[in-house]
């Protein structure tokens, strides 16, 4: 399974849900497969993908936002595997982390990870988050149809092929329209739980 074919995946379930990626190639090929204002694009922000997910997850609970699904890569987690320990701790029910592990650092020439070694499922496990496994489109596809109905938080270890796809266009949008543009989208959804969201939704 490519990176891309997993984030179209993720794509077709989730387009009424805030959607954090991680920066680099993850963002770019998000972007080419649906620029959305539900999606929040940490561009040079490597290693905090799961933070921002796990503290948006603790706003939105009680809300009419069921689920925060947040897009990590191996490289980025590892850069901060605080993360897991603090998404274990505090354990916010909405949250979803999506890590999509290839075992190398795609957009730097490929430079292997300790993912390569290293079970970062176990690892989340150990941390008190279900853990569920994907390595093609369609148990990915399962496995996050499972985690948007499961009480939360969920971890899919998922993993994806090394590399690149070729002939993305780079992410050239400033980061505060895109995080305006995202914040424009959410807060009319953050209403209690069952309320219904307001007009002025900015979708």
């Amino acid at each position: 399974m490519k990176r891309i074919d997993a984030l179209r995946t993720a794509v077709a379930l989730t387009e009424d849900l805030p959607v954090v990626a991680t920066c680099a190639a993850t963002s770019r090929e998000l972007a080419a497969v649906a620029d959305r204002p539900n999606h929040f694009y940490l561009l040079d922000a490597m290693g905090l993908t799961t933070s921002v997910g796990t503290g948006l997850a603790l706003a939105c609970e009680g809300t009419a936002v069921s689920k925060v699904v947040t897009i990590d890569g191996d490289g980025s987690l590892l850069m901060n595997l605080g993360a897991l320990a603090t998404a274990g701790y505090l354990l916010p029910k909405p949250l979803i982390v999506l890590l999509l592990d290839n075992g190398t650092y795609a957009s730097t020439a490929d430079i292997p990870t300790q993912a390569a070694r290293l079970d970062l499922g176990r690892i989340a496990e150990a941390c008190d988050l279900e853990v569920l496994r994907a390595d093609s489109t369609d148990s990915l596809h399962a496995s996050l149809t499972k985690a948007l109905e499961s009480a939360g938080p969920v971890l899919i270890h998922a993993r994806i092929e090394p590399g690149n796809t070729a002939g993305i266009p780079l992410l050239l949008e400033d980061p505060v329209v895109l995080g305006a543009r995202f914040r424009q989208w959410l807060v009319p959804r953050l209403a209690p739980a069952g309320a219904q969201p307001s007009s002025a939704s900015g979708a």
